[in-house]
């Protein structure tokens, strides 16, 4: 089945209805607009008119996804960053997003990340549980010194 094909004007107004019911950024966008059929040109367009309008701003998307990935998915800045990256969004704007994140939230996130996957990790002694944890939680995006912050704040030493 072929995904409907939209005249410019209606693609441009599905589109201001879906960045207004949520965030979205431009490669976001534009892969949609593909899928709705638009030439290239037509995309430039249609996103200039969303970014003029303010429908579009990429600097307040960065700032909700990066918030929202540390509190929904327990995401650490390392992922947010590189996911961030890949959807194409500029370094100033990656930046400024992941310094906003609360600090006292993000070890929270973290901690609790940590004890829920201690109760599960099955593990024949503590340095095999300490690298079983370590290696997950830089799974998802923390950085070793975040992470050995919190397992000494835990009870797990550097035996």
């Amino acid at each position: 089945m072929t995904p409907k094909q939209y005249s410019e004007q209606e693609a441009l107004q599905k589109a201001a209805a879906l960045c207004s019911a949520s965030e979205h950024c431009v490669s976001e966008i534009t892969a949609k607009l593909e899928r709705w059929g638009q030439s290239a040109e037509a995309q430039e367009r249609i996103i200039a008119q969303l970014v003029e309008q303010r429908f579009i701003d990429e600097e307040r998307y960065a700032r909700a996804y990066a918030r929202d990935k540390m509190r929904y998915a327990h995401w650490g800045r390392v992922k947010i960053d590189y996911m961030l990256r890949l959807q194409g969004i500029v370094d100033c704007h990656r930046s400024q997003a992941l310094s906003e994140l609360p600090d006292e939230e993000y070890c929270d996130v973290l901690r609790h990340l940590i004890e829920q996957k201690n109760r599960s990790v099955k593990a024949a002694s503590d340095y095999e549980r300490r690298g079983k944890l370590i290696r997950f939680a830089q799974g998802r995006g923390f950085t070793l010194d975040e992470i050995m912050d919190v397992l000494s704040q835990l009870g797990h030493s550097d035996d």
